[in-house]
């Protein structure tokens, strides 16, 4: 679902194919990719309420359903976010880059 989003973003950018290919194996081959489960989708469907209650009070864009699975699976799998996104400012499984 995550490596999907992605591919969408960069077509929607529109990165060439082969490029978005070579992007998605290089993220499957240095990270941990792991399925969608129910204790994650379950996480995923509270994190979108609340990333998108928090965009709502700081008048942002609402979140994605992929920003809920990532912060999700973070929470499920006791791990750290990496990111810029406005949407994981502040939370505690964020490390701000």
């Amino acid at each position: 679902m995550v490596l999907a989003e992605i591919s969408r973003k960069y077509l929607r950018e529109k990165v060439e194919e082969a490029k978005v290919r070579s992007r998605l194996q290089t993220v499957r081959s240095t990270t941990l990719v792991s399925s969608v489960d129910i204790e994650v989708a379950m996480q995923a469907g509270r994190a979108f309420l609340e990333l998108a209650e928090k965009a709502r009070r700081e008048k942002r864009k609402p979140p994605s359903l992929f920003d809920a699975i990532v912060l999700a699976t973070a929470r499920v799998y006791d791990s750290k976010v990496i990111t810029g996104d406005e949407h994981f400012q502040e939370l505690p499984e964020t490390i701000s880059i």
